[in-house]
C-alpha cells in the first residue's frame, strides 16, 4: 500500500508524506534541470500537510505568513508548475490540487472523495482507462487526458455516521 492509500486510515500521519514528497520534488527538478524555488516548495508541502485536496486561494495565507507575495498570480504559477511536472493533480469537481504519490509515473489521476472529510486518495484506474481507450477507438475518438472523480465516504466516516 501506497502513501496515498493510507489517507483513509485513522492515526495516519503526514510527515511522512511530505518528507516523501518534498524528496521526490527535489529530486526530480534536479533531474530535469528545473528550480524548485522556496515558493514551489511552501506550495507543495503545505498540500501535502494533509489530504484534503486545497484550493489556491487556501494557499494564499500560507504564502503570505511565509513573507512571499500572495498575489493568486504567484500562487497559480506555483500550481501550474507543480501540475506540469506531476507534483499535484487538479481535481476538477473541486477546483482543487493534491499531492501526486507518483511523480515519476506517466498517468491520470483518479480520486475516491469523501464528501463530508474532504479527504481524497488517488487511486490506480488502469484498468477502467483501457476500456475507455477501446470503446472511443470503436468510435473514432481520441482521447487526451482522462480524470475520473468519485465522491462518496471515507471508512472513518462511514463508520461515524454508523454510530
Amino acid at each position: 500500500m501506497d502513501n496515498s492509500q493510507l489517507a483513509f486510515r485513522p492515526g495516519h500521519n503526514h510527515t511522512d508524506c511530505i518528507a516523501h514528497a518534498l524528496e521526490d520534488a527535489r529530486l526530480l527538478c534536479k533531474n530535469r534541470n528545473l528550480r524548485f524555488t522556496p515558493i514551489r516548495e511552501l506550495v507543495l508541502k503545505t498540500i501535502w500537510q494533509s489530504h484534503k485536496p486545497l484550493g489556491a486561494y487556501e494557499l494564499l495565507p500560507v504564502l503570505a505568513e511565509a513573507g512571499y507575495n500572495s498575489a493568486p498570480p504567484t500562487v497559480y504559477r506555483a500550481l501550474e508548475f507543480l501540475q506540469e511536472q506531476g507534483l499535484v493533480h487538479r481535481i476538477a469537481l473541486l477546483n482543487a490540487y493534491i499531492g501526486c504519490p507518483h511523480p515519476n509515473e506517466q498517468h491520470e489521476g483518479s480520486f475516491l472523495i469523501c464528501h463530508l472529510c474532504n479527504n481524497a486518495v488517488e487511486i490506480d484506474t488502469q484498468g477502467i482507462s483501457s476500456e475507455i481507450n477501446k470503446q472511443a477507438a470503436l468510435l473514432g475518438f481520441t482521447p487526451e487526458k482522462q480524470s475520473i472523480e468519485v465522491l462518496g465516504l471515507c471508512p472513518s466516516c462511514k463508520a461515524g455516521s454508523a454510530a
